[in-house]
């Protein structure tokens, strides 16, 4: 499956608007991950555009999510290592990520939540404004963004990324994508 398909079947399947934006600013974020360190940045990029594929049709039944979306891609014949870091990326099922991919969209998955989040509370609501050091001020704010699980961001560590580089990396990405957020 190319991105462009990826792209068709997310529309298909996912009709909130943001949670589409929240699946191309995972997937912009994988893939600078995958570039940062030397991976395919296409197949990255579709496990983080795909993460959320079950989203809409699980949302009744929150335990399901990630399995259904893995089963489907599974039939779809995407790569094993794509399906995998998605059934492992819903931290209710106590999967542990095995793999770098895996493991990256385990933590990023919550950071983008954070840095929208931190977006929207700056005066011009605008990501080309908000700074790593904005980002890091919200994540001490345990009220803050309470979905954005700071445990799970925090295990970048697992990555061999401090908490500032991996914010970075993943800022950078998604404000290069900042139009298709509408950020």
């Amino acid at each position: 499956m190319d991105r462009q398909e990826a792209l068709k079947l997310v529309e298909d399947k996912i009709k909130n608007k943001n949670l589409v934006k929240h699946c191309l600013a995972v997937e912009a974020c994988m893939r600078a991950l995958a570039e940062h360190f030397n991976q395919d940045s296409e197949k990255w990029g579709l496990a983080g555009l795909l993460h959320d594929i079950d989203y809409e049709e699980t949302k009744g039944n929150p335990e399901r999510h990630s399995l259904a979306g893995a089963e489907m891609l599974e039939q779809l014949g995407i790569n094993k290592d794509i399906v995998e870091a998605v059934r492992t990326h819903n931290e209710m099922h106590g999967f542990p990520p095995q793999d770098l991919m895996a493991k990256a969209l385990f933590c990023l998955d919550p950071l983008t939540g954070l840095i929208v989040a931190a977006t929207l509370v700056l005066p011009e609501k605008k990501i080309k404004d908000l700074t790593v050091d904005n980002v890091l001020n919200r994540f001490q704010e345990k009220a803050f963004a309470r979905g954005a699980t700071r445990e799970i961001i925090q295990k970048c560590s697992e990555i061999d990324l401090t908490l500032e580089k991996f914010i970075d990396i993943g800022l950078k990405a998604m404000q290069e994508i900042s139009e298709e957020l509408g950020l």
